[in-house]
């Protein structure tokens, strides 16, 4: 028998929250914040809302076409609340749903009915090991790459005066722990279920990759698909210089003529 579907506050984003990621948030729409203060409040109870993508080209008023199919509920953890109204926000990844529907009248924000999206049974942890092993490796060469991209960036531009400038959209591309030589995540106590959400939140990933990540219900799957996203990317990172931005990053405003 079907599981009974629950219904969640919905936030849409142009990004994937994976279970086990930190999300920080600043909310500043209205609805938002009328949303921040019922989860405070405990008006929503649980503490908890949806996240869900965005759809490339889509906004997030658009309907449930415009968003992708499965989401990630964000726990909350942090609050601050700015003079001004808005907030500061921290959350952190924890439940995957699969979007059944989007109401837009029953709230100042849109909700959803959801159903929960458990991870398939039968993996056997030890078969797991030499993926684990391959993961964790695949992460160590992307943060190498990304460091070592990152420190030659600022070489090269080390005769220009405005040096923050010019590099600003790489540092905002990648992961502040990229700002460091890597550190082994040999010992990081993680699940080995949830260690290939945790790797993946800590690249900078297309939101394709991210996406197929949350969906995959298959840990061997899972771990098999972050080694290679995360090899791939350090491999453009160190041989093109190159990471990955959202197509709308490049958007132009058109002309009337």
């Amino acid at each position: 028998m079907s599981a009974v579907p629950e219904t969640l506050p919905l936030f849409p984003l142009g990004t994937v929250l994976l279970p086990g990621a930190p999300l920080p948030l600043h909310i500043f729409e209205p609805r938002y914040r009328q949303l921040t203060i019922d989860l405070v409040t405990g008006a929503v109870p649980g503490k908890q809302f949806g996240v869900v993508a965005v759809r490339e080209g889509w906004g997030p008023d658009d309907g449930l076409d415009g968003l992708h199919e499965v989401g990630c509920t964000a726990a909350l953890r942090e609050v601050r609340r700015l003079p001004d109204g808005r907030f500061d926000v921290l959350t952190v990844g924890d439940r995957r749903f699969r979007l059944l529907g989007v109401d837009a009248t029953s709230a100042p924000y849109l909700t959803a009915e959801v159903e929960w999206l458990p991870d398939l049974e039968g993996d056997d942890p030890v078969a797991l090991e030499p993926l684990e092993r391959a993961a964790r490796a695949a992460h160590r060469r992307y943060c190498t790459a990304a460091w070592t991209y990152r420190r030659q960036a600022e070489r090269d531009v080390d005769d220009v005066a405005d040096l923050a400038e010019v590099v600003e959209d790489a540092e905002d591309d990648l992961d502040d722990d990229a700002a460091a030589p890597p550190v082994s995540t040999e010992e990081t106590d993680v699940d080995v279920t949830v260690l290939p959400h945790v790797l993946a939140a800590d690249c900078l990933l297309p939101l394709a990759d991210r996406q197929e990540l949350l969906e995959q219900t298959c840990p061997k799957a899972r771990l098999e698909l972050v080694s290679h996203a995360m090899s791939r990317e350090a491999t453009l990172l160190g041989r093109l210089g190159a990471v990955w931005a959202p197509t709308a990053k490049f958007a132009v405003p058109t002309s009337d003529n």
